[in-house]
């Protein structure tokens, strides 16, 4: 017979007996206790409101009431300590921590403010009560309020007043604490030292939480894991490295948080093989570190190795968490990969976190980035919670998909839900009015952004409201309006500015645009190759051997236009004139009786688009095979009779002659195109574009 029996029997045993001795109530109390069994003590409870109407002692009743409040069962607590004759403190202070455990602060205060007396241990259980359910400013004021009824703080108080000051950045009051702890002497107390390392991190003083770390005698895994954390908020995963190696080298034993860490550490500086390393040397790998890792890879543009990795997390029975499937998510977005993306939704709501915000908003993400407005728009108006971001990220989702309009009624639809929007919403506004031309909506909107919404724009609204004026053909408006900002002009914003002269021809403000970003960032080949196109157009030829040269100086390295796609499950990538590729030949073949059927229907490839100077057939050959155009045929090649999209990606804008073949390849082959570019995306069916020839 096992000790639960027993406790049952000897319970059945006391209500045939009727009456018993405190001795009887006391050890049968305290089985229950030792059990964990609550059905039994409730039992027992009953027994004793009918025998035992006048207790000499609370002992009986207490335990009975800590059990309940330990358990969870604060109604059973709360029923029992209104029936109790008789209090002490001990009665109110399990009443407090049944209060704490299940976050009910409302009815903590208001029970505290309520007990007749208090001790040192009624305010800890408070103060960190309040800290833990995210109170911090309250705790703060009760352990003021403790101070001056005169009760003594232990070292538990003060962790407790630590960690709420750590959540609210109150590094004034941490600092008192700290001249508290010098004065009473609670400095030997390792609990204490890894809460003052904690709070001075978090509060931005990084080199003070050094400076107490080294001092500290006896360390242990949690205090190197803070002092680790620390630097890695502070955007210093060099030092976190070092840390680590320090720690090893202390023959402290690193856990999975230390782990975890590190591995962002090296993913941050762009060490994969560090990561990979020490990823491999873990026997016993958890969620966090196999998240560390997808999320690593996704930072470093390693988006298949990310997928490939999540397969083998779940290979492995780990049980992802939601943040584990929203970054796998995002990294389908990044690829475009609606396969990938449909798998991992499929497991989401396999799991039971499909409606998880955060996964939620991942998931309209997604959908938007690989053009499938429609999912997209399912995923949001099922959400059960929407925030800012998700609304952001269906009005940004309509925008780049050529649905402008849709994207402004939705905005305005946000307004009138009472969401107040951030700076990445007028991002997403403003771009919708930039697609669609309406110049005069995008200046009301970007005035309203300081004069309804009380926000400074940001420089990516400048740049999006500079894009706007440039392609209305203003860019001496776009120019005073850079002259006017309270920023100071970026990259970005000189960027914007050359493109937009690029798009109309003005080479002279193009000049200026060009200068400015060949000194704030003279390693990136852009400018130099934007440039020297417009020298081109021109027929400037010796301004663009000029430009060669300079960069030709300067040791700058253009960067390769490709373009991907995805078939069975696998990515592609092709550059312009590629012929790396296994199929090549068939390629070719496929794309040369493309372009020919084309021509037939009237289509004649722009070779005025080939900013070199050199024979129509070089311009040709240039031209008709760039990086889309042979992703396009591999795509037609895997899936010839395909009633879906083909989608394709290409890492900087389309050109011209592209943008009109992918037109008319939609209308003669009958086949819907996707393509994705540096700026937007293109829904090509019909033989019409979805951005209606603004891209």
């Amino acid at each position: 017979m096992n000790a639960k029996q027993k406790l049952r029997e000897a319970i059945d045993s006391l209500y045939t007996h009727g009456r018993a001795n405190t001795e009887t109530y006391t050890r049968l109390v305290l089985d229950c206790v030792r059990q964990n069994d609550i059905p039994q003590a409730k039992r027992l409870q009953s027994h004793l409101d009918i025998y035992l109407e006048q207790p000499t002692t609370t002992f009986i009743h207490n335990r009975l009431l800590q059990l309940f409040t330990k358990s969870g069962h604060l109604s059973d607590a709360r029923n029992l300590f209104d029936k109790l004759p008789h209090r002490d403190i001990f009665t109110y202070n399990a009443m407090l921590s049944g209060y704490c455990k299940l976050g009910s602060v409302n009815d903590l205060n208001l029970f505290f403010d309520g007990m007749p007396f208090r001790d040192s241990v009624s305010y800890n259980t408070v103060i960190s009560g309040l800290a833990s359910n995210g109170c911090s400013k309250e705790a703060l004021k009760v352990f003021v309020r403790m101070q001056k009824e005169g009760f003594e703080f232990t070292d538990y108080t003060l962790v407790s007043v630590l960690n709420a000051c750590s959540r609210v950045l109150g590094l004034r009051c941490g600092k008192e604490i700290h001249g508290r702890i010098v004065v009473f002497g609670f400095g030997g107390n390792v609990f204490v030292w890894n809460a003052l390392v904690d709070m001075y991190a978090k509060c931005g003083q990084i080199d003070q939480a050094r400076w107490l770390f080294d001092r500290m005698v006896n360390k242990n895994v949690v205090s190197w894991n803070l002092m680790i954390s620390g630097y890695m908020k502070h955007g210093k995963p060099n030092e976190c490295i070092d840390l680590f190696r320090e720690m090893k080298v202390s023959g402290l034993k690193p856990d999975q948080v230390t782990v975890s860490n590190i591995l962002g550490a090296f993913m941050r500086i762009g060490n994969i093989e560090g990561a990979e390393e020490l990823f491999a040397e873990i026997k016993e790998k958890d969620k966090i570190s196999w998240t560390a890792m997808i999320v690593g890879y996704v930072q470093n543009n390693m988006e298949e190795d990310a997928l490939t990795l999540f397969g083998q997390m779940l290979s492995e029975n780990i049980k992802a968490d939601n943040f584990t499937i929203s970054s796998i998510i995002s990294c389908c977005a990044r690829l475009a990969s609606l396969y990938h993306g449909q798998v991992v939704h499929a497991k989401a709501v396999h799991m039971g976190v499909d409606n998880d915000l955060l996964v939620s908003s991942a998931l309209v993400d997604m959908y938007s980035k690989c053009g499938e407005t429609t999912d997209a728009w399912t995923v949001f108006t099922a959400m059960p919670s929407k925030n800012v971001i998700t609304w952001n990220s269906m009005i940004i989702g309509y925008a780049h998909n050529g649905m402008d309009i849709v994207a402004l009624d939705l905005y305005e639809e946000m307004l009138q839900q009472n969401l107040k929007p951030d700076n990445v919403t007028f991002v997403g506004v403003l771009s919708a009015c930039m697609h669609a031309g309406l110049t005069e909506q995008g200046q009301k909107y970007f005035d309203s952004i300081r004069k309804l919404h009380g926000m400074t724009p940001t420089l990516d609204h400048y740049a999006c409201i500079i894009n706007l004026l440039g392609r209305s053909g203003s860019v001496d408006k776009a120019v005073a309006l850079i002259e006017d900002m309270e920023h100071t002009p970026n990259s970005l914003i000189w960027s914007t500015l050359l493109s937009v002269c690029k798009m109309c021809g003005d080479i002279d403000i193009g000049e200026v645009a060009a200068k400015h970003l060949f000194e704030l960032d003279p390693f990136n080949a852009e400018p130099y190759v934007m440039l020297s196109n417009m020298y081109a157009t021109a027929g400037r030829w010796q301004d663009v051997a000029s430009i060669r040269s300079l960069m030709k100086n300067k040791k700058v390295k253009k960067f390769a236009a490709y373009s991907w796609i995805e078939t069975g499950g696998k990515f592609y990538k092709f550059v312009s004139e590629d012929r790396s590729h296994p199929e090549s030949k068939a390629i070719y073949l496929q794309l040369n009786k493309l372009i020919r059927k084309l021509q037939e229907a009237g289509f004649i490839p722009d070779r005025s688009l080939v900013l070199h100077n050199v024979g129509e057939d070089e311009k040709y050959e240039a031209i008709c095979y760039h990086s889309e155009k042979l992703a396009l045929a591999f795509g037609l090649i895997k899936n010839p009779q395909g009633r879906q999209p083909i989608r394709i990606l290409k890492n900087i804008r389309i050109c011209g002659d592209c943008h009109v073949f992918m037109k008319f390849v939609s209308k003669i082959m009958k086949r819907p195109i996707i393509l994705r570019d540096s700026n937007r995306f293109h829904h090509f069916v019909g033989g019409q574009c979805s951005c209606k020839d603004l891209w």
